[in-house]
């Protein structure tokens, strides 16, 4: 993991659609981490380029109702992206259970976007610091509580790759192969054999089964 120091540096990226709260997190980065450099992104496509293009990416911070995303689906694919890179969620859900789904798909934490200033810069900087995020009393510990089937699918979503995923979501949108192959700049061969890698790792039968285990773990969530 990149972390930031004020001799070298790092790179925080924004990932909101709208312009005057990436505007907001950055004053709070500015303070918070005042050596650290900023980009931004208005919709997942452009803030996965962005993950992907940035070597010293420390930070990303993440709104769930991105232009692309679908429910927890931002949080898997910045996740496969850059697994070693902090994914803090800053989002208006208000779904009871989302700190802690939020960190079944990778992320390090979530914040209501209206939480107050200082709090906002607390979290900015224990992410960054690779400091544990306050436990929200649904992860289980080490040891403590077996894995149920859906925390063991969640998992197996969470672990595929950043191309599955896209392919997964397109799925989930109804797509044909045709279409994602398309979108996907690649061959329906291609597209074929990602749906193959894909239902073999959710252990599932045909692409709507598969849709269906996405869908049950929140990833077409509308938060």
């Amino acid at each position: 993991m990149q972390f930031c120091r004020a001799s070298s540096g790092c790179t925080v990226l924004i990932a909101d659609d709208h312009p005057l709260f990436r505007q907001a997190l950055a004053l709070a980065l500015g303070t918070a981490v005042p050596e650290a450099r900023v980009i931004e992104a208005g919709t997942l496509a452009a803030a996965a380029r962005a993950a992907a293009e940035t070597p010293d990416l420390a930070l990303i911070t993440l709104d769930l109702k991105m232009p692309g995303a679908v429910g927890y689906s931002g949080i898997a694919l910045l996740h496969a992206e850059c697994p070693d890179v902090p994914i803090l969620v800053v989002s208006a859900a208000d779904s009871a259970n989302a700190a802690g789904e939020v960190r079944a798909f990778g992320a390090v934490g979530f914040l209501r976007k209206d939480a107050d200033l200082p709090q906002i810069e607390a979290a900015i900087r224990n992410a960054i610091d690779g400091a544990p995020a306050p436990a929200t009393g649904r992860e289980d510990t080490a040891g403590a509580t077996p894995q149920t089937p859906v925390d063991r699918v969640r998992g197996t979503v969470a672990g595929l790759t950043p191309t599955q995923l896209k392919v997964l979501l397109a799925v989930l949108a109804g797509k044909l192969n045709k279409q994602i192959a398309y979108d996907l700049g690649m061959s329906e061969a291609t597209v074929k054999a990602h749906m193959t890698a894909i239902m073999r790792k959710l252990d599932v039968q045909n692409r709507t089964q598969a849709a269906l285990a996405a869908r049950s773990l929140g990833l077409d969530l509308a938060l």
